[in-house]
């Protein structure tokens, strides 16, 4: 059964958790999908883990589009969440309108996520009257962080803390069907789960939250490097996928693949034809 704003408000209700992860193509969502994953997030990471940029302010409308189609292409039961990029919302309500408009038809998923509270509350207001459903994105929001003074721990002091709680409670009443938290305290998460009605989603945002998300590079160990605070590795992916590229290369190499399992056959007297029509 497809997992729809109602079961995932329901979750939240009954204290049951809700997974999201985020998946940019076919292959990979089916997985997900055949797994139990609640959630797909089309997040616009992709700009990081699968187009090569620093950042993700160089993500397009036509990249979350493409990679979005897949995604929805995949899931038959997981509910589809997808990003608004950089700059396709923020320079009006009407290109917010229009553009989470887009991702809906020509996307095909289920819900847009736009970062943003309190500042954003007509853009999210009026995507909904529009009858799209909005997941906000509030706490350390990526697409802001040089506005924000980097990637940080958001939230610490008196009045960071309030302005994210009332960042909750603005875009609940805006009509968002839900929020990510990304990167504040676990008590300061703990405390806007039991504010809001809608589900929270956390990212670095503690065991309180009604959900939780995770890159999946980064939750199977498929970059080097330190990985965040709130990331686990759940198994070591990106290790076995270079062992095999490199196992592979060295098997060609050594001419120790294809073997003859690997070959198909073709009749000796078809050959014999060949051979004496084209090597005479």
């Amino acid at each position: 059964m497809k997992n729809t704003i109602a079961i995932l408000k329901e979750r939240k209700q009954n204290r049951q958790k809700i997974t999201m992860l985020t998946a940019y193509d076919y292959t990979t969502a089916k997985l997900m999908d055949e797994s139990g994953v609640d959630c797909l997030l089309v997040g616009d990471s992709l700009g990081m883990v699968m187009l090569g940029y620093d950042s993700t302010v160089s993500v397009t409308m036509e990249d979350m589009i493409h990679h979005s189609k897949a995604v929805a292409r995949a899931a038959k039961s997981a509910f589809v969440v997808t990003d608004l990029p950089f700059m396709s919302y923020q320079t009006s309500v009407y290109d917010a309108v229009l553009n989470a408009g887009r991702l809906i038809k020509e996307g095909q998923v289920q819900a847009v996520k736009l970062e943003g509270g309190q500042a954003f509350f007509e853009h999210i207001k009026m995507i909904t009257q529009a009858s799209i459903p909005v997941v906000a994105h509030i706490g350390l929001m990526p697409q802001s962080v040089l506005a924000l003074g980097g990637y940080k721990v958001q939230g610490k002091d008196y009045q960071e803390a309030k302005n994210i709680v009332l960042d909750a409670l603005a875009v609940e009443q805006a009509g968002a069907i839900a929020i990510v938290l990304e990167c504040v305290p676990a008590d300061l998460a703990k405390l806007i789960s039991q504010l809001v009605s809608i589900p929270t989603i956390g990212i670095g945002a503690g065991v309180n939250c009604d959900g939780q998300v995770l890159v999946y590079q980064d939750m199977l160990s498929m970059y080097d490097g330190v990985a965040s605070k709130f990331v686990k590795s759940f198994a070591p992916i990106g290790n076995h996928m270079k062992q095999a590229f490199t196992d592979y290369c060295q098997e060609v190499k050594q001419q120790q693949f294809p073997t003859s399992t690997h070959e198909f056959a073709i009749d000796g007297e078809v050959m014999n034809k060949l051979k004496s029509e084209f090597q005479s």
